[in-house]
C-alpha cells in the first residue's frame, strides 16, 4: 500500500473541505496514512481522524470507517450549532475564529484601541469548541494508540515560536490553543505556558511529519489560496487578503526549506542515508474557495458545509484520480513555482555557491535536520 503523510492547513469553517478530503481518501482505501499534521481547524480534522480510527481498531471494526464517522459527527456537530439562534450564531463565529462582523466593524472604525479584549468580554473563558471536543474525542484512546503519528501546533506568546504537540501532550487543551485567536479568546496555558492559534507561527506544521515518520510522500490539504487576482479596495477585501497572507507565510518557508533540502540530496551535498528527499503533493480547493470571502470562514451554516465537504470529496477524488501511483515515486507539486520567493531574481548575477565543498560538520548537521528514519 502507498503511504502518505497529511499535512492540514487552518481555515476556519472552510475546514470542512479538508473534511471531504479526508473522506475521499479513507472510502478510496488505496493510500496508507502514516502522520496526520494540522493547525486550527486542520487539528480539529486531524484528532477527530485518529480518534475515530483509534476506536474502530480497538473495536475490532474498520479503522477507515471509524475515521469517517467521527470526522462526519464532529462537522455536523458544528452544523447544528450554525442551525440555532442568533445568539448561539454570534458564538459560533467566535468558535471558527476569523473575523466576526463585529469585530471587524470595530477595527476598521477605531482601530485596535476600538476593541474589547476577550479578558473583557469573556472573563470565563467560554469556548463552545472545549464542550464540543470533550463530548465527541476521547483523548486518552488518542494518546493511547500508536498506529498514526499526529500532530497539531500552536504559537507560543512569550516567544512567539511555534510549538508542536504529539503523543502523550495532545491533550485537549493543545487543540483549543491551536484555535485559539487572541483578540477573541483569552490565551490557552498548559504547563504554565500561554499559547494562541498556530497560524501564526506554522499553518500547517511539515518539520514533525519529515522528521517523525519513514514516509517521504507529504500531501497538504491548502486551504488558502495562494493567489487572487485583483487588487482589495474595501477595507473587509484588504483584511481578508491579509490575513490569507499571513496564515500562508509559514508554509512558503517550510517549502522554501525542503526545496533547499531536496536540492541538497539531489546535488549528493547530503548522502541519501543520511537524509530523504521529500515528495511533495497538494490538495487544494482553489477553485471553490478561491470564489469565497476569506470572511466566510466564521459562518458555520450548515449548507455551505456540506457544499464545501461535497466539494473537498470532489477534490480528493479528482486528486487519487491523477496522482495515485505518483506517490512513492515522485512529487506532484512545483515547488519552484508556487511556493519560492521571486527575490531570488535578484541573486542570478552573484556567483553559484560551492555546497560540494562544505564541511562534514555542516553535512552532520543537514543530515541531523533532515534526518531519513
Amino acid at each position: 500500500m502507498r503511504m502518505l503523510n497529511l499535512a492540514l492547513q487552518g481555515g476556519g469553517s472552510h475546514g470542512a473541505f479538508t473534511w471531504g478530503v479526508l473522506d475521499a481518501l479513507l472510502e478510496d482505501g488505496r493510500v496508507g496514512l502514516e502522520g496526520l499534521s494540522g493547525t486550527s481547524a486542520g487539528a480539529v480534522n486531524a484528532v477527530a481522524l485518529a480518534s475515530g480510527w483509534a476506536a474502530a481498531r480497538a473495536a475490532r471494526r474498520d479503522p477507515r470507517e471509524g475515521a469517517r464517522t467521527q470526522l462526519a459527527a464532529v462537522w455536523n456537530a458544528v452544523g447544528a450549532l450554525g442551525s440555532l439562534g442568533s445568539l448561539q450564531q454570534q458564538f459560533i463565529r467566535l468558535l471558527w475564529s476569523g473575523w466576526a462582523p463585529e469585530v471587524r466593524q470595530a477595527w476598521t472604525g477605531a482601530g485596535w484601541r476600538g476593541l474589547v479584549s476577550p479578558y473583557q468580554s469573556n472573563p470565563l473563558g467560554l469556548n463552545p469548541l472545549r464542550d464540543l471536543l470533550e463530548r465527541q474525542i476521547d483523548f486518552g484512546l488518542l494518546q493511547a494508540q500508536r498506529e498514526l503519528k499526529v500532530f497539531v501546533s500552536a504559537t507560543h506568546v512569550p516567544t512567539g515560536k511555534a510549538v508542536v504537540f504529539g503523543g502523550a501532550k495532545l491533550r485537549l487543551d493543545a487543540v483549543l490553543a491551536s484555535t485559539c485567536l487572541p483578540m477573541l479568546f483569552q490565551a490557552v496555558e498548559i504547563d504554565g505556558e500561554p499559547y494562541w492559534d498556530g497560524g501564526y507561527s506554522v499553518n500547517p506544521p511539515l518539520s514533525p511529519l519529515i522528521q517523525e515518520c519513514s514516509s517521504a510522500d507529504l500531501a497538504v490539504v491548502q486551504l488558502n489560496p495562494l493567489r487572487r487576482p485583483g487588487v482589495p479596495r474595501t477595507a473587509e477585501e484588504i483584511q481578508d487578503r491579509v490575513g490569507e497572507i499571513t496564515f500562508n507565510a509559514s508554509l512558503l518557508t517550510q517549502m522554501r526549506a525542503v526545496d533547499f533540502i531536496n536540492r541538497l540530496v539531489s546535488e549528493g551535498v547530503v548522502p541519501p542515508e543520511h537524509a530523504k528527499s521529500i515528495r511533495v503533493h497538494r490538495i487544494d480547493g482553489e477553485g471553490v474557495l478561491g470564489e469565497l470571502p476569506a470572511s466566510s470562514r466564521v459562518s458555520a451554516d450548515p449548507a455551505m458545509i456540506t457544499q464545501l465537504f461535497e466539494a473537498g470529496r470532489a477534490a480528493g477524488r479528482s486528486w487519487l484520480a491523477a496522482h495515485h501511483d505518483a506517490i512513492g515515486q515522485r512529487g506532484t507539486v512545483d515547488i519552484g513555482r508556487d511556493y519560492l520567493d521571486d527575490s531570488r531574481l535578484h541573486l542570478q548575477s552573484a556567483p553559484p555557491l560551492r555546497m560540494r565543498s562544505v564541511g562534514g560538520g555542516f553535512r552532520s548537521w543537514l543530515g541531523r535536520l533532515w534526518r531519513k528514519p
